[in-house]
Protein backbone atom coordinates (compact mmCIF):
# COMPACT_ATOMS: atom_id res chain seq x y z
CA UNK A 1 0.00 0.00 0.00
CA UNK A 2 1.58 3.64 -1.41
CA UNK A 3 1.70 6.25 1.63
CA UNK A 4 -1.75 8.25 1.59
CA UNK A 5 -0.16 11.06 3.64
CA UNK A 6 2.69 13.37 3.55
CA UNK A 7 3.31 15.50 6.78
CA UNK A 8 5.56 18.60 6.18
CA UNK A 9 6.71 20.14 9.05
CA UNK A 10 8.91 23.65 8.33
CA UNK A 11 11.59 24.05 11.41
CA UNK A 12 13.95 27.05 12.20
CA UNK A 13 15.00 27.30 15.62
CA UNK A 14 11.92 24.97 17.16
CA UNK A 15 13.73 23.75 19.68
CA UNK A 16 11.56 24.27 22.46
CA UNK A 17 8.45 23.05 20.74
CA UNK A 18 9.52 20.87 17.76
CA UNK A 19 9.33 17.55 20.03
CA UNK A 20 6.12 17.97 21.19
CA UNK A 21 4.43 19.28 18.21
CA UNK A 22 5.67 15.53 16.14
CA UNK A 23 4.40 13.23 19.03
CA UNK A 24 0.73 15.10 19.84
CA UNK A 25 0.09 14.06 15.80
CA UNK A 26 1.15 10.73 16.59
CA UNK A 27 -1.99 9.51 17.96
CA UNK A 28 -4.08 11.40 14.80
CA UNK A 29 -2.10 9.17 11.99
CA UNK A 30 -2.09 6.21 10.11
CA UNK A 31 1.57 5.22 10.73
CA UNK A 32 1.04 2.60 8.30
CA UNK A 33 0.41 5.26 5.56
CA UNK A 34 1.85 8.48 6.55
CA UNK A 35 5.31 9.79 6.68
CA UNK A 36 5.93 13.26 9.11
CA UNK A 37 8.34 15.31 6.70
CA UNK A 38 10.47 17.72 9.89
CA UNK A 39 12.42 20.32 7.05
CA UNK A 40 15.65 21.95 9.00
CA UNK A 41 15.23 26.08 7.62
CA UNK A 42 18.83 26.62 8.70
CA UNK A 43 18.38 26.30 12.41
CA UNK A 44 21.07 27.53 14.27
CA UNK A 45 19.79 25.68 17.68
CA UNK A 46 19.44 21.78 18.14
CA UNK A 47 16.42 21.72 16.51
CA UNK A 48 18.34 18.78 14.02
CA UNK A 49 19.55 17.24 16.67
CA UNK A 50 16.06 16.92 18.65
CA UNK A 51 14.56 15.54 16.14
CA UNK A 52 17.13 12.80 14.77
CA UNK A 53 16.42 11.24 18.20
CA UNK A 54 12.74 11.21 17.21
CA UNK A 55 13.72 9.49 14.28
CA UNK A 56 15.31 6.83 15.96
CA UNK A 57 11.62 5.73 17.82
CA UNK A 58 9.51 6.41 14.80
CA UNK A 59 10.75 4.71 11.51
CA UNK A 60 7.83 7.19 9.93
CA UNK A 61 9.74 10.43 10.71
CA UNK A 62 11.88 11.85 8.81
CA UNK A 63 14.40 14.85 8.64
CA UNK A 64 15.91 17.25 5.70
CA UNK A 65 17.45 20.04 4.92
CA UNK A 66 16.23 23.25 3.15
CA UNK A 67 19.79 23.69 0.92
CA UNK A 68 17.86 26.92 -0.87
CA UNK A 69 17.87 30.63 0.68
CA UNK A 70 16.17 30.06 4.35
CA UNK A 71 12.49 31.05 4.54
CA UNK A 72 8.89 29.07 4.80
CA UNK A 73 8.26 28.74 1.28
CA UNK A 74 11.80 27.56 0.59
CA UNK A 75 11.38 25.01 3.68
CA UNK A 76 7.73 24.00 2.51
CA UNK A 77 9.05 23.68 -1.32
CA UNK A 78 11.58 21.20 0.09
CA UNK A 79 9.41 19.10 1.82
CA UNK A 80 6.69 18.86 -0.76
CA UNK A 81 9.86 17.73 -2.99
CA UNK A 82 10.96 14.83 -0.74
CA UNK A 83 6.80 13.90 -0.06
CA UNK A 84 6.02 10.69 -1.51
CA UNK A 85 1.91 10.69 0.15
CA UNK A 86 -1.13 11.23 -2.35
CA UNK A 87 -1.83 14.02 -0.15
CA UNK A 88 0.77 16.91 1.40
CA UNK A 89 -0.24 19.05 4.58
CA UNK A 90 1.90 21.32 6.31
CA UNK A 91 1.71 21.54 10.22
CA UNK A 92 3.22 24.19 12.19
CA UNK A 93 6.04 23.15 14.24
CA UNK A 94 5.22 25.91 17.18
CA UNK A 95 1.79 23.32 17.64
CA UNK A 96 -0.45 26.24 16.52
CA UNK A 97 -2.54 23.32 14.49
CA UNK A 98 -4.93 21.16 15.78
CA UNK A 99 -3.71 17.48 15.25
CA UNK A 100 -7.62 16.59 15.92
CA UNK A 101 -8.47 18.06 12.29
CA UNK A 102 -6.29 15.37 10.31
CA UNK A 103 -8.24 12.50 10.29
CA UNK A 104 -11.12 14.50 9.02
CA UNK A 105 -9.17 16.21 6.78
CA UNK A 106 -8.11 12.45 5.08
CA UNK A 107 -11.75 11.30 4.81
CA UNK A 108 -12.48 14.37 2.86
CA UNK A 109 -9.77 13.70 0.74
CA UNK A 110 -10.43 10.36 0.35
CA UNK A 111 -14.19 11.49 -1.04
CA UNK A 112 -11.96 13.36 -3.81
CA UNK A 113 -11.28 16.90 -2.95
CA UNK A 114 -7.96 17.84 -4.35
CA UNK A 115 -7.94 20.33 -1.56
CA UNK A 116 -9.14 20.21 1.63
CA UNK A 117 -8.61 23.67 3.76
CA UNK A 118 -8.59 23.91 7.51
CA UNK A 119 -10.99 26.97 8.49
CA UNK A 120 -10.66 28.97 11.59
CA UNK A 121 -13.42 31.11 10.51
CA UNK A 122 -16.25 28.56 9.41
CA UNK A 123 -18.31 27.17 12.11
CA UNK A 124 -16.64 25.16 14.65
CA UNK A 125 -13.15 27.06 14.13
CA UNK A 126 -11.33 29.23 16.51
CA UNK A 127 -8.52 31.08 16.58
CA UNK A 128 -7.14 31.59 20.15
CA UNK A 129 -4.15 33.91 20.79
CA UNK A 130 -1.72 35.49 18.34
CA UNK A 131 -1.02 38.45 17.35
CA UNK A 132 -4.39 41.05 17.11
CA UNK A 133 -3.09 42.64 14.13
CA UNK A 134 -2.78 39.17 12.56
CA UNK A 135 -6.13 38.30 13.54
CA UNK A 136 -7.59 41.09 12.08
CA UNK A 137 -5.76 40.81 9.34
CA UNK A 138 -6.14 37.02 8.46
CA UNK A 139 -9.82 37.08 9.30
CA UNK A 140 -10.91 39.99 6.99
CA UNK A 141 -8.83 38.43 3.78
CA UNK A 142 -9.91 35.14 4.10
CA UNK A 143 -13.71 36.21 4.93
CA UNK A 144 -14.48 38.86 2.39
CA UNK A 145 -12.76 36.57 -0.48
CA UNK A 146 -15.36 33.69 0.68
CA UNK A 147 -17.81 36.22 -0.55
CA UNK A 148 -16.15 38.41 -3.04
CA UNK A 149 -15.44 35.80 -5.41
CA UNK A 150 -16.56 32.68 -4.18
CA UNK A 151 -13.83 30.53 -3.24
CA UNK A 152 -15.13 27.72 -0.90
CA UNK A 153 -13.60 28.22 2.12
CA UNK A 154 -13.73 31.24 4.42
CA UNK A 155 -10.00 30.79 5.68
CA UNK A 156 -7.72 31.18 2.02
CA UNK A 157 -4.37 32.38 4.10
CA UNK A 158 -4.69 29.55 6.81
CA UNK A 159 -1.00 27.25 6.26
CA UNK A 160 -2.91 24.20 7.48
CA UNK A 161 -4.55 22.90 4.57
CA UNK A 162 -4.29 18.85 2.71
CA UNK A 163 -3.34 19.66 -1.13
CA UNK A 164 -3.10 16.54 -3.60
CA UNK A 165 0.07 16.08 -4.35
CA UNK A 166 0.45 15.81 -8.16
CA UNK A 167 -1.39 19.11 -8.37
CA UNK A 168 0.67 21.25 -5.86
CA UNK A 169 4.11 20.08 -7.68
CA UNK A 170 2.07 20.94 -11.00
CA UNK A 171 1.91 24.72 -10.12
CA UNK A 172 4.54 27.35 -10.16
CA UNK A 173 4.64 28.57 -6.83
CA UNK A 174 6.32 31.99 -6.66
CA UNK A 175 5.79 33.31 -3.21
CA UNK A 176 8.63 33.66 -0.68
CA UNK A 177 6.81 33.85 2.48
CA UNK A 178 4.19 32.45 4.59
CA UNK A 179 1.45 33.70 1.65
CA UNK A 180 2.97 30.77 -0.08
CA UNK A 181 -0.31 28.63 1.25
CA UNK A 182 -2.44 31.37 0.37
CA UNK A 183 -1.61 31.56 -3.57
CA UNK A 184 -1.68 27.92 -3.61
CA UNK A 185 -4.88 27.82 -2.39
CA UNK A 186 -6.09 30.48 -5.03
CA UNK A 187 -4.58 28.62 -8.04
CA UNK A 188 -6.20 25.34 -6.81
CA UNK A 189 -9.74 27.21 -7.02
CA UNK A 190 -9.14 29.51 -10.22
CA UNK A 191 -7.70 26.09 -12.08
CA UNK A 192 -11.25 24.58 -11.23
CA UNK A 193 -10.02 21.73 -8.50
CA UNK A 194 -12.08 20.45 -6.15
CA UNK A 195 -11.73 22.51 -2.59
CA UNK A 196 -14.08 21.85 0.71
CA UNK A 197 -13.06 23.43 4.56
CA UNK A 198 -13.63 21.96 7.61
CA UNK A 199 -13.41 23.68 10.82
CA UNK A 200 -9.91 23.79 12.79
CA UNK A 201 -8.71 25.36 15.44
CA UNK A 202 -5.71 27.55 15.88
CA UNK A 203 -3.36 28.01 18.84
CA UNK A 204 -0.87 31.02 19.19
CA UNK A 205 2.62 30.11 20.61
CA UNK A 206 3.22 29.26 23.68
CA UNK A 207 6.71 28.94 23.80
CA UNK A 208 9.86 30.65 21.81
CA UNK A 209 9.30 33.68 19.44
CA UNK A 210 6.66 34.93 16.31
CA UNK A 211 7.51 34.66 13.27
CA UNK A 212 4.93 37.16 11.86
CA UNK A 213 6.35 40.69 10.54
CA UNK A 214 3.95 43.32 9.96
CA UNK A 215 5.42 43.69 6.78
CA UNK A 216 4.79 40.55 5.30
CA UNK A 217 1.44 41.34 5.16
CA UNK A 218 2.31 43.20 1.80
CA UNK A 219 2.72 39.48 0.05
CA UNK A 220 -0.81 38.73 0.99
CA UNK A 221 -2.26 41.87 -0.88
CA UNK A 222 -1.07 41.71 -3.85
CA UNK A 223 -2.24 38.15 -3.96
CA UNK A 224 -5.87 39.31 -2.70
CA UNK A 225 -5.90 42.10 -5.43
CA UNK A 226 -4.55 39.52 -7.92
CA UNK A 227 -7.62 37.44 -7.20
CA UNK A 228 -9.87 39.95 -7.31
CA UNK A 229 -8.77 41.25 -10.78
CA UNK A 230 -8.86 37.64 -12.16
CA UNK A 231 -11.82 36.95 -10.79
CA UNK A 232 -13.75 39.86 -12.13
CA UNK A 233 -12.15 39.38 -15.96
CA UNK A 234 -9.39 42.15 -15.51
CA UNK A 235 -6.46 39.64 -15.86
Amino acid sequence: MGLVLSIVIPAKNEEENIKETIENLIPHINSEETEIIVVNDHSTDKTEEIVLKLCQKYPFLKIVRNEKEPGFANALKTGFENAKGEFVLPVMADGCDDPETIKKMIEKAKEGYDLVCGSRYTKGGNKIGGPKVQNFFSKFVGISLYYLIKIPTKDCPNAFKMYRRCILNSLKLKSKGFSISMEACLKFYFLGFKICEIPTIWYGRKKGKSKFKLLKTLSYIKLYIWALLKKWKFL
